[in-house]
């Protein structure tokens, strides 16, 4: 089916989008009581940074040797990161799965395109039964290459045989999105499940 303005197919962003990942769910639990020393953590070990480089496809191995040598009294909490990642994920977004299961049920064909580690996407792909609703799934980490670099849409686009013209993608990370519209797709910035449903919606997706 194609929406008013023609757009026929859904790409999904997942982390913030249909997963709840944030770091601070695990590390909450390793800086008990202390807020702003995790955030500290955040800020200037594990950095949103060091972590692309692994969504760019560099291993947990090379990583943490260069993060430990710069900061060895922290080697055991910068190797939870890896270790301990499951924690990282509470849950599913239900409101957002709910969007997924709706337009699959419309019969509007749905991708994945993930900035995300090889290492640690295979267990998460198992964990979520919502996963097998999509046609295909692009992460970032095992092409080598992570949004918003144009390169990584226009492989899922001749990847699956997809045109930006008719694809709406969804994600977290306004820039992401922006790079998204910028090649011709409808990018949605995600704010809420409601908020995502108004404008498909508006779209004529559902």
């Amino acid at each position: 089916m194609a929406g008013a303005d023609g757009r026929s197919v859904a790409v999904f962003d997942l982390g913030g989008v249909l997963i709840d990942w944030n770091p601070r769910h695990l590390y909450r639990k390793l800086f008990p009581g202390d807020e702003a020393a995790m955030e500290e953590f955040l800020a200037t070990v594990c950095t949103p940074h060091w972590n692309e480089c692994q969504d760019a496809g560099r291993t947990f191995a090379e990583a943490e040797d260069e993060l430990i040598r710069a900061h060895p009294g922290k080697a055991e909490l910068i190797r939870a990161w890896r270790l301990r990642f499951p924690e990282m994920i509470p849950g599913a977004i239900g409101g957002t799965v709910e969007i997924v299961e709706r337009l699959n049920a419309r019969g509007v064909p749905l991708y994945a395109l993930s900035n995300w580690s090889r290492e640690t996407f295979p267990s998460q792909r198992t964990r979520f039964s919502f996963f097998d609703r999509f046609q295909g799934i692009v992460v970032s980490g095992e092409e080598g290459v992570i949004k918003p670099d144009p390169r990584i849409f226009e492989l899922l686009f001749q990847r699956y045989g997809i045109s930006a013209r008719e694809t709406v993608f969804i994600d977290d990370n306004p820039v992401n999105a922006r790079a998204a519209t910028a090649l011709g797709v409808h990018g949605i910035h995600f704010r809420s499940p409601d908020a995502l449903a108004g404008e498909l919606a508006a779209l004529g997706l559902l």
